[in-house]
């Protein structure tokens, strides 16, 4: 199966996005021209979306936080929209801090939070984790490390995104923001960039021109605006089944018990922000995306046929330690078909559940937040890339 990654590919033609500002949400055009080529390998089987996210937490950057923990559900849902020949793409996220005068001033404040990972409950919890702390943003450096120190994927219908969002100066520190994003771009990621302020600003204060050179998208949001929520008639239904379909996990190895509490704590935290945002969650967890094999017997059973009767007695929960392999066969075979009725049934609320949240949508004011900036990016470069969106 072929994987999709959120990678910006380079083009060898040159492809032009008419430059929009509604509702004070703005983006830049995206040129994508034949001087800058893709790194492209000749094994297709590994395409993916990845995206990577750098946020200042410098003192000023609290409200910027809550938004990525608000919106975090919704930016997975948005990519699990995304379809490449008919097929779901595989999506990794990564995290990273800056600007944090709490962090190592001899890598210029910045620090790796999560790698590219499948594990989406993993960046929950870092988001979570997240801490303000001084000031000194180094736009450039942070660019340069995440562009050369994560492992990014080749492929020609690969997709990689950068999103780097903050308020100070693009240009601050010794790293050259503009030799960092060129050589980003030589493996194929694209650099959009959301300042936390006015548009003019922006522009002052070299954003613009980092997404420029980084052939990604200008926004700007306001990071203090507190993200609103379209409660629907849907979410109560959907985050029943969530809790349904927290029973269908079995934990296994020396991580199964605390990944499956660790689950749990995501829920929290989802629901801590509000119902609706518990709700996105628990819709994500529906999808196939939201997948665990390195805990969860269910989800190791299906990509690893032999995996049941390879594993260990140490390996199993203490509910399963005395039962023989043909019965945790049984177990792991009922908790499959009940999880994928759960499923289903979330599935098909979801889409109702979105249905009505467009259909508001037209009723109200567009707001400018970091999941909208990451969402309209994500859609505008997916149809150059030959995905179709199915919501």
């Amino acid at each position: 199966m072929k994987n999709i990654i959120v990678t910006f590919a380079l083009f060898t033609s040159t492809l032009l996005f008419s430059c929009e500002k509604k509702n004070n949400l703005a983006e830049t055009p995206i040129r994508l021209t034949e001087t800058l080529q893709p790194v492209i390998t000749t094994d297709e089987t590994n395409g993916k979306i990845q995206v990577v996210i750098l946020l200042d937490t410098s003192n000023s950057m609290d409200g910027l936080i809550e938004q990525a923990k608000s919106r975090l559900w919704n930016i997975v849902n948005t990519l699990t929209t995304l379809k490449f020949e008919g097929k779901t793409p595989e999506i990794e996220i990564a995290l990273y801090e800056y600007g944090n005068d709490g962090l190592n001033k001899n890598t210029d404040y910045i620090r790796q939070v999560a790698p590219l990972t499948t594990d989406l409950d993993l960046i929950s919890e870092k988001l979570f984790s997240l801490r303000t702390n001084g000031g000194s943003e180094y736009c450039g450096a942070v660019i340069q490390d995440a562009s050369q120190k994560l492992t990014w994927n080749d492929g020609l219908q690969n997709m990689k995104l950068l999103y780097i969002a903050g308020n100070e100066p693009f240009n601050q520190g010794s790293i050259n923001y503009k030799e960092a994003i060129a050589d980003a771009l030589k493996k194929g990621i694209y650099v959009n960039t959301i300042h936390c302020g006015s548009y003019e600003e922006g522009i002052r204060g070299l954003w613009k021109d980092g997404a420029d050179v980084g052939q990604g998208k200008y926004f700007n949001i306001d990071s203090n605006a507190k993200v609103r929520y379209i409660v629907t008639p849907y979410d109560d239904q959907i985050s029943q089944c969530n809790v349904r379909l927290n029973t269908t996990y079995i934990g296994y190895g020396s991580e199964g018990v605390e990944k499956k509490i660790a689950q749990e704590v995501q829920d929290a935290n989802a629901q801590s922000i509000s119902g609706a945002n518990y709700a996105e969650r628990a819709v994500s967890k529906s999808k196939t995306v939201y997948k665990n094999e390195s805990w969860d017997l269910v989800d190791k059973a299906k990509t690893d046929a032999k995996a049941l009767d390879n594993l260990k007695k140490e390996e199993l929960p203490a509910e399963l330690k005395n039962k023989s392999k043909e019965e945790i066969k049984v177990i792991v075979t009922q908790k499959t078909k009940e999880r994928e009725t759960i499923q289903k049934e979330m599935e098909e609320l979801s889409k109702k559940r979105q249905a009505f949240i467009d259909e508001e949508s037209k009723k109200t004011k567009t707001q400018d937040d970091l999941g909208q900036a990451i969402t309209t990016s994500i859609h505008s470069v997916a149809k150059t890339k030959g995905y179709v969106i199915v919501n």
